[in-house]
């Protein structure tokens, strides 16, 4: 069964959310210049008409805190990302403005997508630890429930094995200061590449 979806127009004065696309189809095909998007909630889609229906964002999470993910799908090898509920990149925080792509991106060539999802996890830690924010989010089960614990197999390489280690001692001050690692679907995260598929 195909999850439902949320569709949400905007044309003129006129806004408005239908759960099903040729409804939303039939709207905006009368309506020169309207803008139309899918979400998979229809908190997400009125988040996202409330900030004026831009196409430059992504996603708009429904609550305060420091998001991560991590692609491969630009073709350039393995990119990371850190952003707040709004997707504004938050990288530059932790790291050399140079070093970024121009989206805010940072580029890891030759890891693996899993050692991404680590990276930007070890970042949005440090970037809430140090803003005295207490919720970071991620799309990464293996990430958030294994290797930010230190659960990770002997035969993973050796750089990830000591990346796993240094996150796991970052993830413990932070929940020490009573902070929460938190699980979200890939098509909700503001952090989101857009490498995800449907």
């Amino acid at each position: 069964m195909a999850k439902k979806k949320y569709y949400a127009y905007s044309f003129g004065k006129e806004r408005g959310i239908t759960d099903n696309w040729p409804e939303c189809q039939q709207i905006v095909s009368r309506a020169p210049g309207a803008k139309y998007k899918g979400f998979e909630t229809q908190g997400e889609a009125e988040r996202w008409l409330a900030a004026g229906a831009d196409y430059k964002i992504k996603h708009i999470a429904g609550e305060d805190g420091v998001y991560f993910d991590a692609g491969t799908g630009a073709g350039n090898g393995v990119q990371i990302n850190v952003a707040d509920a709004r997707g504004i990149g938050l990288l530059w925080q932790v790291i050399p403005e140079n070093e970024l792509n121009e989206k805010g991106h940072y580029a890891a060539p030759g890891t693996t997508n899993n050692f991404g999802e680590l990276l930007a996890c070890k970042y949005a830690l440090k970037i809430a630890i140090r803003s005295g924010i207490h919720k970071v989010f991620g799309d990464s089960a293996l990430i958030l429930d294994y290797w930010s614990k230190g659960y990770i197999k002997k035969d993973v390489n050796e750089e990830t094995r000591e990346l796993a280690g240094e996150v796991k001692k970052l993830r413990w001050q932070f929940e020490q200061g009573g902070g929460r690692l938190i699980k979200i679907s890939g098509g909700s995260n503001p952090a989101d590449l857009g490498f995800h598929k449907g």
